[in-house]
């Protein structure tokens, strides 16, 4: 008789833990690509009012390098705390949550594979509800990441990532902690899409080709192929999430962050930071894909066929 794997199923609870999880241990080791890509972003708007003044970060690298010479090791891990809060919510939501969504889309008898266009909305459904309710941990991690540019002997405006809450609502009021939710929701629904349905979509693809299984090879594989599409998809809505949330006096709204970076820089400012932002996204999704396919066996039980 031929050996059948054993019929498992998962918790929406157990389903969260591991998302969460996953997240947060993915953004523990890509931060410091994080902190560069941010830096990088911010710069256009740093030197706009200084004629001919040279960049202070040139590439991924360069800008990890610097950042470590002029502020110490520890400064590429600014926004750390934050970081966690915002993958314990973010993280825990969108990806949780996706399969259940798509799930409620397609129907609970439907039988076969997903459509591709059914995977997208869960995206961005699950996407967008997360990113609302994680908004103000994403806006103090940015902060965090920006105050490093000042330079030596500035004042910080924050000691610490509760500090920069309670200083947020006490100097800007309580709806300032949601500062640039549109380009936020958009950003995150956009890249949560391309992140999902499109590691989705490759997993399924190569699990049908000869040679692939469901292993980490094929999971490593539909990783990159994630991390790619989510940074070829969302590198300009989150180079304006990016400013907007790093000085949000400097511009009135969505559109006026957009059209004064495209005067002020060009248009490819807004791929400005495309390789730390790539090696950032990729290299998150690669682990984090690799750690849920773990650790949703771990929180996975057998059931009777």
């Amino acid at each position: 008789m031929a050996n059948v794997k054993p019929k498992t199923e998962i918790s929406l609870a157990g389903t969260f833990a591991s998302s969460a999880f996953s997240a947060c241990w993915a953004e523990i080791c890509t931060i410091p690509l994080d902190t560069a890509k941010v830096r990088l972003q911010l710069q256009g708007k740093q030197a706009a009012g200084q004629a001919l003044a040279a960049p202070k970060y040139r590439g991924m690298f360069g800008t990890v390098a610097t950042i470590a010479r002029e502020e110490g090791l520890t400064a590429l891990w600014k926004g750390i705390v934050p970081g966690l809060h915002r993958q314990c919510l973010f993280g825990g939501l969108r990806i949780g949550l996706y399969e259940p969504v798509k799930s409620l889309y397609v129907g609970k008898d439907f039988v076969g594979d997903v459509p591709l266009h059914k995977k997208i909305l869960a995206a961005l459904t699950t996407g967008a509800v997360a990113i609302t309710v994680a908004s103000p941990t994403d806006l103090v991690k940015v902060r965090l990441q920006a105050e490093g540019k000042l330079p030596p002997g500035v004042p910080r405006r924050y000691s610490g990532a509760m500090n920069a809450y309670a200083t947020i609502v006490r100097e800007e009021g309580l709806g300032a902690l949601w500062t640039g939710l549109g380009p936020n929701v958009a950003r995150n629904a956009i890249i949560n899409a391309a992140e999902l349905a499109s590691y989705d979509q490759v997993k399924q693809t190569l699990l049908k080709l000869p040679g692939f299984s469901d292993n980490v090879f094929t999971h490593l594989l539909s990783g990159l192929g994630a991390g790619f599409f989510a940074v070829c998809i969302g590198s300009p809505v989150d180079v304006v999430k990016s400013r907007m949330m790093g000085d949000s006096k400097a511009y009135k709204n969505t559109f006026h962050c957009f059209i004064k970076t495209f005067k002020n820089d060009g248009p490819l400012a807004f791929y400005k930071g495309f390789v730390p932002n790539f090696g950032r996204l990729g290299s998150w999704n690669v682990i984090m894909f690799l750690t849920l396919e773990q650790a949703k066996k771990f929180f996975s039980k057998e059931v009777p066929s």
